[in-house]
């Protein structure tokens, strides 16, 4: 029996997004699976841990952003956005990619401290989704998933935010647990 894609979508606003795709990622990549993974808000000036881990393990990896809305220009986002689009609706189309993560692209689509629609087309990027191939399981990150992206998906966890020590203890992003 063929396999059939799943489209897995983590959002909401507790920690563990990411780390939930990665979870998928290392799965795949214990059964062999072709992966690639893609990151549109962070940026290739800086090293995360999970990039380096998947780089380790043969993961093509690649930060399309530049960072936090408020770190850079709407020019420069836009931008980014653009270019993350044009590479990402490319490897949609690829038959030989078992497993694609799109890490923060929920976030990516719902920026409204400027305007994305023209260079992020929510409709054509739910097209592009729609119509990757059909054995590729495909896994979308970030807080605000679209309903749109939600009703599509074959499985949606809303990750909540209980308690987290940002908050609660003022502590700081920490290497290994948050990057």
């Amino acid at each position: 029996m063929a396999r059939q894609g799943m489209l897995l979508v983590y959002t909401g606003d507790g920690k563990g997004k990411t780390t939930a795709s990665l979870g998928v990622t290392l799965r795949a990549i214990g059964r062999g699976m072709k992966v690639k993974y893609f990151q549109f808000i962070k940026s290739p000036e800086r090293t995360y841990g999970e990039q380096i881990a998947l780089r380790k393990l043969g993961v093509e990896t690649v930060q399309l952003g530049i960072g936090f809305t408020w770190t850079k220009t709407p020019e420069e986002h836009r931008e980014a956005l653009k270019l993350a689009w044009a590479q990402v609706k490319e490897v949609l189309k690829d038959d030989s990619i078992d497993l694609l993560v799109l890490d923060e692209l929920n976030n990516a689509l719902a920026i409204t401290r400027f305007p994305v629609e023209d260079v992020l087309p929510l409709e054509e990027v739910m097209e592009a989704i729609q119509n990757r191939p059909k054995t590729m399981h495909l896994v979308v990150t970030g807080r605000s998933a679209h309903p749109s992206l939600i009703a599509m998906a074959d499985l949606v966890s809303t990750i909540d935010a209980t308690k987290h020590y940002y908050e609660e203890q003022d502590v700081k992003a920490m290497k290994g647990l948050e990057f």
